[in-house]
């Protein structure tokens, strides 16, 4: 097996478990969030972020020795666009993460907290917009293909 077809496989398979994590995510966050499941959204945020990490570092070993070579890319409004997405849509994931953190540390401290339905609509809105960037990701990915 190539290289490429290794990394081409790595970064999909990143791409496709981030997208996952996304959708439990999505659908944890949600009005009566309480108990334990803000202990598993915690965790589920913590590997949505590790592996936004892991997506981005195999797309830059990617980019890097993949078979398009770096020129490919840099000229590429498409690729640029799509990294702008994601950009995006990483800077999005800020205000929730913060919030799901203070929500699990409050609940620490009392085992009864929950977060009110005005603190989880905000976060949604969110998660919402996040959603939205992230079917530009793949539209960017399928003109890239193409040239």
């Amino acid at each position: 097996m190539s290289i490429d077809l290794l990394l081409t496989i790595a970064h999909h398979l990143t791409v496709f478990a981030l997208v996952g994590l996304f959708a439990a995510e999505f659908a944890l966050l949600r009005p009566g969030l309480s108990g334990p499941r803000i202990g598993q959204l915690a965790r589920l945020d913590a590997a949505y972020g590790g592996f936004a990490v892991l997506v981005i570092a195999v797309g830059v070993l990617r980019v890097i020795f993949g078979a398009a070579g770096w020129e490919y890319y840099v000229g590429n409004h498409a690729f640029w666009s799509k990294m702008a997405a994601f950009l995006v849509m990483g800077l999005l994931t800020i205000p929730p993460t913060l919030a799901i953190r203070r929500w699990r540390q409050a609940q620490r401290a009392d085992a009864a907290f929950a977060p009110d339905s005005a603190a989880i609509a905000s976060q949604r809105r969110f998660v919402h917009l996040q959603a939205g960037f992230l079917l530009l990701i793949p539209i960017f990915a399928a003109i890239m293909a193409r040239g």
